[in-house]
């Protein structure tokens, strides 16, 4: 409400028009997601769903002390080891993290770096790093937690091959039980009627969800139309690392861009078309220009 007259029109300008009288609608149902399952294993390397949570009563990271940061990390590393079965895992503190397991995150694709934009720096994201930040992820390398990132926490399933569909339930499941992990301990996410799922980032607000995709267009991702394409199929190309922005040889990530007005279902179900079209395109290409 403070900064409302700040933010309003950002978020207008950002989410297509949201009006500051709209109520956002959260859906974690994984059972209204429809197909997902039957990606083409021979393009699709692996798939990916993530979002971010903020815990009610702490700062943002941009501004939260020290303090808060190690409080955040203490809570988290608490509450996600009490999960157990399919989401039994360990929490990898950075500070104190040996050469072999840093080498293990980097070859797992798991480990986020310090950050180097000018606008996070500026933000104060990276002050006392690495102090308080940290890597959970489950036995199974499916399904993992950073802390104090960019957010309090970034939650994230993903696993090889194209099963959308399996990817999403493990997600919603997961992490249905670490926010009742923390309401027990008397921290709710932060989250209201009109923005949803309260992030950092203005572009995160509402659902935070982020779906994706690696996926193999030797050809058509060389196309000069290639990124006109994915705009038509509302997806967006991102580099093959977490955080990389650029693009490597053939493979791109496919992800759903806009965040708040579809529901985390229909986000999926995008991905899932939009895939299906791309190697409809990429059989076409293999007799024309393309």
């Amino acid at each position: 409400e403070t900064f409302k007259g700040l933010f309003d029109p950002v978020i207008r300008e950002r989410h297509g028009g949201y009006k500051p009288t709209d109520k956002h609608r959260t859906d974690l149902h994984p059972d209204k997601l429809k197909g997902g399952d039957d990606l083409d294993p021979n393009y699709v390397l692996s798939s990916r769903v993530r979002t971010g949570r903020s815990i009610r009563g702490f700062c943002l990271p941009p501004h939260c002390s020290r303090g808060e940061r190690r409080a955040v990390e203490k809570l988290s590393e608490d509450g996600l080891k009490s999960l157990d079965g399919e989401f039994s895992g360990k929490y990898y503190a950075l500070k104190n993290m040996s050469d072999e397991e840093q080498q293990a995150l980097i070859d797992d694709h798991f480990l986020f770096d310090k950050p180097v934009s000018p606008l996070l720096l500026a933000s104060g994201m990276a002050r006392d790093w690495p102090d308080g930040r940290g890597i959970w992820h489950n036995d199974n390398k499916t399904f993992l937690v950073w802390v104090n990132e960019e957010d309090h926490l970034r939650v994230i399933s993903m696993q090889k091959g194209g099963n959308m569909k399996e990817v999403f339930n493990r997600f919603c499941t997961g992490l249905s039980k670490i926010e009742n992990v923390f309401k027990s301990k008397g921290h709710a996410f932060m989250w209201n009627e009109h923005l949803g799922y309260i992030l950092t980032c203005p572009s995160n607000l509402g659902t935070g969800l982020r779906a994706g995709v690696h996926v193999k267009l030797p050809n058509l991702s060389k196309h000069e139309m290639f990124g006109d394409i994915l705009k038509l199929m509302r997806l967006q190309k991102r580099g093959t690392g977490m955080l990389a922005l650029t693009w490597w040889k053939s493979i791109c990530c496919s992800s759903f861009w806009q965040q708040w007005s579809g529901s985390p279902p229909k986000i999926n179900l995008l991905i899932a078309k939009g895939c299906n079209n791309s190697f409809v395109l990429l059989a076409i290409s293999r007799h024309c220009i393309f």
